[in-house]
């Protein structure tokens, strides 16, 4: 058996390495490094799967979101509303801009944003809601949009961890997440279900306007060279990245029925036990499963439970991870921002619950059975 890794992307490397070698040579053979067709070509390509007008690349996801906050015109004391059990780059932009996060709760079942906690914290101030489709899954989009058309709402689509993913309307419209707010943010960091091999990320957009001055902002605020409208950045997604996203983007959905298939055994293997709940799969949506993460359930000391498990898997050499153990809003970052204002019974409930296992595209039969056994073995000590 192969040592087990979180995420294996030598392995995953290994079944394409011709293509990422040969893609990669003819970056280097042109000498186009910033700019030019490959970095088009992965636009138009991705655009062209997620069914939108507009895909505009730059350096990361973090930059995604700020770029997207930006293009919108918000000013500081704006309120922005955001899940607090989230990576921090969700919200750290937000407090980076001087408008002010507003921590609301998530779904227990889901890890998504709810929609009925959102409905309650917006105010005169509320500017944009920022639902983050956490571990693969997409939030309750209909509602969240629904909410922002009637409050005159912005909606940012944290797409990071769920691109691919597939969100079904009540009327049967099918859509990706990520293009169904104003905008969506994605991130290609080397683990994601599409990453890079460095760091890279992209905002989608049907409105033309709108994609002019992300594509402006993005590019040090120009209209054309050395001449400059607005106050921009300097965030780019390099050619070598895109010719890696490239060869990758055709092989998406096939990885994303692989991490399935994987999910599949572990809800087999864990099923019906009393101390573990597997993660909820909604009929609304379609899980691409960036993470698979479990709760511990029906323990007086889940935390407790939870450390010995993890070292249970350390000693047989199965990685696990906690996401993410300290939400935003107990962060000493939004400290001085109202962080300590909000009370997330269900934020910390799961915060004091959740732990992951290792999900990826390569993931084998004889992996999977030791992981689970391992897991299983560890319970049935207790």
């Amino acid at each position: 058996m192969r040592p087990i890794q979180m995420v294996d992307l030598r392995q995953q490397y290994a079944q394409i390495k011709d293509e990422i070698d040969r893609s990669i040579m003819e970056v280097l053979e042109t000498a186009q490094f910033i700019g030019g067709p490959v970095v088009n070509g992965f636009s138009q390509s991705l655009a062209k799967y997620l069914g939108v007008r507009h895909v505009i690349p730059c350096a990361n996801g973090t930059d995604a979101l700020q770029i997207s906050m930006m293009a919108l015109g918000l000013q500081p004391g704006d309120e922005v509303i955001t899940p607090s059990f989230t990576y921090i780059a969700t919200t750290e932009v937000i407090a980076l801009l001087g408008l002010k996060p507003v921590f609301v709760e998530v779904d227990p079942d889901t890890f998504c944003l709810e929609p009925e906690a959102v409905a309650k914290a917006i105010t005169p101030k509320t500017r944009a809601i920022v639902p983050v489709h956490l571990y693969g899954q997409s939030s309750k989009m209909e509602e969240i949009l629904l909410l922002a058309s009637e409050h005159n709402l912005f909606v940012i689509e944290d797409n990071a961890q769920a691109i691919g993913s597939d969100y079904r309307f009540r009327n049967g419209q099918v859509r990706k997440t990520g293009t169904m707010g104003t905008m969506g943010c994605t991130s290609f960091f080397p683990s994601k279900n599409l990453g890079c091999y460095g760091d890279g990320g992209a905002i989608c957009t049907d409105d033309d306007e709108l994609a002019e001055k992300l594509r402006m902002i993005a590019n040090h605020g120009q209209t054309s060279r050395y001449s400059h409208e607005v106050v921009g950045c300097n965030s780019r997604l390099d050619a070598l990245q895109a010719a890696v996203l490239q060869v990758k983007l055709p092989r998406l959905d096939g990885y994303i029925e692989n991490r399935r298939k994987a999910a599949d055994y572990y809800d087999q293997a864990f099923a019906g036990h009393p101390n573990i709940v597997t993660p909820v799969r909604s009929d609304y949506s379609r899980h691409v499963f960036h993470q698979y993460t479990l709760k511990i359930d029906h323990t007086n000391n889940p935390a407790e439970v939870r450390a010995g498990l993890l070292a249970h898997l350390a000693e047989h050499k199965v990685p696990a991870m906690l996401y993410y153990p300290v939400p935003a809003h107990r962060q000493k970052m939004f400290a001085g921002l109202g962080g300590k204002e909000f009370h997330l019974e269900t934020t910390d409930w799961l915060t004091d619950r959740v732990f992951s296992l290792p999900m990826h595209t390569e993931l084998d039969e004889s992996q999977l059975d030791f992981i689970t056994s391992r897991v299983l073995e560890y319970f049935n000590k207790m």
